[in-house]
This record gives C-alpha cells, sequence and structure tokens, in this order.
C-alpha cells in the first residue's frame, strides 16, 4: 500500500491543497488575527460587523469553534492517514472542507442578518462532516487505538452545539456548559496528545545528541494521572465553582507538573522547536492551579483571567509549537527555527501573561490591548514566516 505522502504526492494542484495541514494551520493563524482585531473594536465598545450574539461570547466562540476546530483539523487530516495507511483528503474534496469552515466564520460574523437556525447549521456544518470524515477513516481503518480521538470529536461538536444554543437563546455563552465543555475537551487532547508527543520529540532530539538521560517513557504514572485529569475535568464542566473542584484541579495541576518536568524541557533550551513544546505543556497545569486559586479567591477577577492561561496559553502555544513544527516537517524543512520564530514564541507567551494580569487588575485596557496587539503580532508573523513552507511543493526530506 502507498503511504499517504506518496498518496498526497500524486496531487498536481495548488501545493496549498496537498496536506490537510496546509490550508486549515495558515487560515486559523489569519483568523486569529482577524478575530482579534474584532474583539478589541467589540471591546471598546464599536459594533464593527452585524454579530447577533454578545461580543464575550462571539470572542469565546471565534477561538473555541474557529480557531480550534482549525488546527485540529489540520492535525488529523495529516496524522489519521499515517495512523490508518487510508488514502488523505486532498485537492478539491479538501477545498470543500476549508470552505466550509469560512463559511462558519462569515456566519457568525453577519449572525444578525440572518436566521438563528441558519448561523447555527452553517456554523455546525464543517464540525459535522469533518467529525464524519473522521470517523470514517479510523472506523474503516480498524484504528481501535485512537478512538478516542473521534469521541472527543463527537463531544466537541455537541459543545459546539451547545454553545450556539445557549448564545442564541440570550444566554451568556462564554462561560456557559457548551464553553466549559469545549475547553475541558481541548485540555484533554493536549493532555493526551502532548503527553505523547512531547515526550517523544524530546527523547529523539536528545538522543541525537548523545545524551543518554531522557524522558521517562509513558507508562502507569500518565495513565493515572490521565484518569484523574478526567475526573477534575468533568467536575468543572459540571460543578466550576464549588471548593471541592478547586480543591480537586489544584492537585491535578501539581500532578501533571510532576508529569511534564518528567520529560526533560530544561535540556532542550537549545532548540526552540522542542522546548516551546514544553512550554505550552506548562500551561496545563497553571491552569489548574490558577483555577483552583481563583476559586478560593486567591487569584482575583474571577474565572475569565485564569481560563485564558488555558486558552491562550495551553491552546494558542501548544498549537503554535505544533503548527511551527509539523509544517516544517511535513513540508521536508530541517527542523530548527530561526530568530524570528522564537519572536513569534515569546510574543505569544508575553500576550498570555499580559492577559492574565489585565483580567486580575479588572480588565485594564491598556494592558489588554497590549496583549491584543502581541498576540496579533504572534500570529501574523507565523503567516508571514510560514507562508512559503505552506503554500510551496515539498522538498526533499532534510535529515536531522
Amino acid at each position: 500500500m502507498a503511504s499517504s505522502a506518496e498518496q498526497m504526492r500524486a496531487w498536481q494542484g495548488p501545493a496549498l491543497l496537498s496536506y490537510g495541514y496546509r490550508p486549515f494551520f495558515l487560515f486559523a493563524s489569519i483568523w486569529a488575527v482577524f478575530s482579534l482585531f474584532i474583539w478589541i473594536f467589540l471591546f471598546s465598545g464599536k459594533d464593527v460587523l452585524a454579530i447577533g450574539i454578545d461580543p464575550f461570547s462571539w470572542h469565546a466562540h471565534s477561538f473555541l469553534f474557529g480557531y480550534l476546530w482549525a488546527v485540529i483539523a489540520g492535525f488529523l487530516m495529516t496524522a489519521v492517514p499515517n495512523w490508518t495507511g487510508r488514502l488523505p483528503i486532498v485537492g478539491w474534496p479538501l477545498l470543500g472542507l476549508v470552505s466550509l469552515w469560512l463559511i462558519g466564520r462569515i456566519a457568525m460574523v453577519l449572525s444578525s442578518d440572518l436566521p438563528a437556525t441558519v448561523t447555527v447549521g452553517l456554523d455546525l456544518l464543517f464540525p459535522f462532516l469533518f467529525t464524519i470524515a473522521i470517523g470514517r477513516e479510523i472506523i474503516y481503518g480498524k484504528n481501535w487505538r485512537n478512538l478516542k480521538v473521534l469521541i472527543l470529536l463527537v463531544l466537541l461538536f455537541c459543545a459546539n452545539l451547545i454553545f450556539d444554543c445557549e448564545a442564541f437563546n440570550g444566554v451568556y455563552a462564554a462561560d456557559g456548559y457548551g464553553a466549559r465543555l469545549a475547553l475541558a475537551i481541548a485540555v484533554f487532547l493536549i493532555a493526551i496528545i502532548g503527553g505523547r508527543i512531547v515526550p517523544s520529540f524530546t527523547r529523539n532530539w536528545l538522543a541525537k545528541r548523545g545524551n543518554t538521560k531522557l524522558p521517562a517513557p509513558h507508562g502507569h504514572v500518565d495513565q493515572t494521572i490521565m484518569i484523574f485529569t478526567a475526573i477534575c475535568l468533568v467536575l468543572w464542566i459540571l460543578f466550576p465553582d464549588t471548593k471541592l473542584t478547586a480543591l480537586l484541579c489544584g492537585l491535578c495541576g501539581i500532578a501533571n507538573l510532576y508529569r511534564l518536568q518528567r520529560w526533560r524541557g530544561l535540556a532542550t533550551l537549545k532548540e526552540p522547536l522542542v522546548f516551546v513544546l514544553h512550554v505550552g505543556f506548562l500551561f496545563i497545569p497553571l491552569g489548574f492551579i490558577a483555577l483552583a486559586l481563583g476559586t478560593f479567591g486567591i487569584i482575583p477577577g474571577g474565572r475569565a483571567p485564569v481560563q485564558h492561561l488555558w486558552m491562550a496559553g495551553g491552546i494558542g502555544m501548544m498549537t503554535m509549537a505544533v503548527m511551527t513544527r509539523a509544517s516544517l516537517g511535513h513540508a521536508g524543512r530541517p527542523l530548527t527555527v530561526s530568530w524570528p520564530v522564537v519572536l513569534v514564541y515569546l510574543a505569544l507567551f508575553l500576550s498570555v501573561w499580559l492577559r492574565l494580569f489585565a483580567g486580575i487588575a479588572n480588565n485594564n485596557l491598556p494592558t489588554l490591548h497590549l496583549a491584543g496587539t502581541l498576540w496579533i503580532l504572534a500570529f501574523s508573523g507565523f503567516v508571514v514566516l510560514y507562508w512559503n513552507v505552506l503554500t510551496k511543493p515539498r522538498k526533499p526530506r532534510v535529515p536531522n
């Protein structure tokens, strides 16, 4: 059977449509910039577009069900063919999926001019068809090991549906069940997939440099902590303000910090492309701990500031780390980054902390604007620096 890479190379059209990650990583990053511009105007009290739900809910939706869906699609549409050995989606079918994702974004931006049922239907069309496509590949490929990924996709679709129903019925959906379910799924996905790729890439990098002190292998410790993480996330979805949930989330954060320190992140400081994976994962335990401290009143400002450690930090930083690495690897480029990419990482890292501090300081507007500006610079930088990587034909693989 031909490998997925060989099947992709059979596509003779635009290089942008030759791999699933190419259009989705590119458009996800462009959307991260565009939606943040819109949010800055909305937060400043300016109605710039015909958005039919409250600004805070739209902001959460644009990230959790706009940006996140696109990055997940880019990752899985490239990874699943390698897992299953089945034909990947490339070319015009891939363009069709990207177009459906774009239609969903346009519908949400113009939602006050559309019936709510039409907006919700258009918003859900891409995640529905994408989940079916991935499910078909996993099931037909008998790739039962990754069935849990399909289950999480189904749950994320349900979260999208719940969020839309809340938002278009006057509920403050940014703090509703749909948003919490989506965020919890994203955190759990990072805990699962990050828990595999972070130590694996670290082990490979250290071993190639003759280092014999390698990250701890995935084992019972990781599995136990993952079960505990799942329990804590379910409790947080259902009972976000209780002291018991806060206490368990704090312990979960400490457990995941212990898990992270076993992966020897500091030993990779000389290679930002590897080290940034550890930084991205770090925001997962920090988010758990911050949620606990916020519930006990140690961190002021409510849930929103500390949840940004998961959203901008965990999701934003980890997806940036994966996009910068996966794009290079699949395009046949050397797995190392230049100093401009390091500046992208730094801008995003600073943006996360400024967003946290702005929320603690009662949404200090200058700090919020600075955080937003750094976010925009980070993702604009990715678009500029990776444009050729994502839109030009693959180069012969370079050994590392």
